[in-house]
């Protein structure tokens, strides 16, 4: 049976409604508004250290206060992620990103006219930060609606947008500054990041409708006819009954029949008036932000998860360069090293995506394999020598941290974390969890550093982090499982004391019958 679509208008938006989740359709054009707003949030990101010599130079600040304009941009980011949540449940994922789209732009531009540092913090660090929440995290939510199957595979792809950013951003902006200076530079990239709003504006609802409430209900006119003819034959018509006693053979009593209303002239003798029966019952309220996820234990051992893991995700990119400098590579083909592990990232975002859009499959299993061999990867930095060395590490962590760091936010939709219902509020709760490490992981290393004199204390740090995420995701299917089952046992026993429902006679209804009969011979004899 093919499936039918059918677009509806709604309040201030046109949604597109499904009776199945359709795999593709106008999921394309969200998956490739994805990857643009990947590219103009993540990418720029990655791509700020370009503006960090020359901030110093304007501002004579020390590389440590630059480096908090960043710092304060991602901390915002995760940490406001339940605001992204409830606005996104309330006013839709289209005005929030096309908002957070606004917020993104304005914090640039304006940075572009500071003159200080701490003009960065508010301009880049909170308005551009927020901004980045609020385009970012409806943008990943609502691409994972309009998938199931091809769901990993094409959020791996899409998130590859800010991998492409960085090999195109860094160098243009680079050249760009050569040739207007920074500050302008700085402006044309904040008014190039509109084009969050433009895709915000792509994001089109999705409703997913079963199949039963398609079909076209079947005529009533016949329905009542024939009990109009019954009643006719016991001279009884169905506006006058009014003496407390329902037939059993009236449309308003016959079950399944939702449509048949009573007339709402005379009430009931019983002093109940008539309940008017709608076609289609009242839609539930969205809750804004769904904390009963924090009652799963599998989402907090996933929770956990992310808190220990992203302690690993910064200092490789962070401190590379200045371990091959240590090393006596140059500045040259140190470069080269952080742009092969960009490289290598794409190419295991796509693997994971294709990977996990296997079936049958167990996802938490195969993010476990790679979460356990990118704390390999961590461990290997410190006993690299040499450009080739650093080279294969470099490239070995890009390709492990691609499958880790495209997939571990979708697979909050699979049913062994919290499943696709309950995704919106859980990906809000998880990245606010985040926030935290993001904002303790590159001052912890640092501190590493200063006291050890030895780069190679941040990457033992990253892998002790990864090492523990791993064994709080080696728990997370258990802890599904085995509270599934402790609610299934739960189950049983609350049926077995509440015992049997109690049976019914077999001539309930001939009784019910010969009741309304002898009523109406009485008010025929009178």
């Amino acid at each position: 049976s093919k499936m039918t679509v059918k677009a509806v208008k709604m309040p201030c938006t046109s949604a597109n409604v499904y009776t199945k989740v359709p795999d593709g359709g106008w999921g394309w054009t969200v998956a490739f508004a994805f990857f643009v707003v990947e590219a103009l949030t993540y990418g720029i990101i990655k791509s700020f250290g370009v503006f960090f010599n020359d901030l110093m130079e304007s501002f004579d600040e020390t590389n440590s206060r630059i480096s908090w304009i960043i710092s304060i941009c991602v901390f915002v980011q995760t940490f406001t992620a339940p605001l992204s949540t409830v606005l996104s449940n309330r006013f839709g994922h289209r005005l929030v990103v096309m908002a957070g789209g606004l917020l993104v732009s304005t914090g640039m531009v304006i940075a572009s006219f500071a003159r200080s540092v701490v003009d960065m913090y508010v301009t880049i660090g909170i308005v551009s930060g927020l901004g980045y929440c609020l385009s970012f995290l409806p943008t990943v939510t609502i691409l994972s609606q309009y998938f199931d199957k091809r769901r990993s595979l094409v959020t791996a792809v899409a998130s590859t947008g800010e991998c492409f950013a960085v090999f195109s951003f860094a160098p243009a902006i680079t050249a760009l500054k050569e040739q207007i200076g920074w500050r302008y530079s700085m402006l044309s990239v904040g008014v190039l990041q509109l084009g969050i709003t433009a895709c915000g504006s792509l994001l089109r609802p999705i409703v997913i409708r079963e199949q039963e409430e398609v079909k076209a209900q079947p005529p009533e006119e016949s329905t009542e006819t024939k009990y109009m003819l019954e009643n006719e034959q016991t001279c009884t018509s169905i506006e006058s009954i009014d003496s407390g006693v329902d037939i059993t053979t009236s449309p308003s009593n016959v079950p399944g029949k939702t449509k048949a209303e009573p007339k709402s002239e005379e009430p009931k003798q019983h002093g109940q008036n008539p309940v008017e029966n709608n076609s289609t019952p009242p839609e539930p309220k969205t809750k804004l932000l769904d904390f009963s996820v924090m009652r799963d234990y599998s989402f907090i051992c996933y929770a956990f998860f992310g808190l220990f893991a992203t302690l690993g995700f910064f200092a490789p990119s962070l401190y590379i360069i200045p371990l091959s400098r240590s090393l006596g590579i140059s500045k040259d083909h140190s470069a080269y090293i952080l742009s092969a592990m960009a490289i290598a990232e794409v190419f295991g975002r796509i693997f994971a995506g294709w990977v996990l859009n296997k079936k049958p499959i167990r996802k938490i299993y195969i993010e476990l394999i790679c979460v356990i061999l990118l704390s390999v990867a961590l461990v290997a930095f410190p006993f690299a020598s040499g450009f080739w060395g650093l080279m294969i590490c470099s490239v070995y962590f890009g390709f492990m941290l691609g499958t880790v760091a495209g997939t571990h936010i979708p697979l909050l939709a699979e049913d062994d974390v919290v499943g696709i219902e309950r995704m919106s509020s859980a990906a809000g709760v998880y990245v606010f969890i985040q926030s935290l490490a993001g904002l303790a992981g590159p001052p912890l290393a640092g501190v590493l550093v200063d006291v050890t004199k030895n780069y190679s204390s941040a990457f033992y740090s990253c892998a002790a982090g990864m090492v523990l995420g791993a064994v709080f995701l080696a728990l997370v299917r258990p802890c599904k499982t085995g509270l599934c089952h402790h609610q299934q046992q739960q189950q049983k026993v609350e049926e077995s004391t509440a015992g049997p429902p109690p049976e019914l006679p077999d001539d309930f209804i001939d009784m019910d019958i010969g009741k309304a009969e002898n009523s109406g011979k009485g008010s025929d004899s009178v």
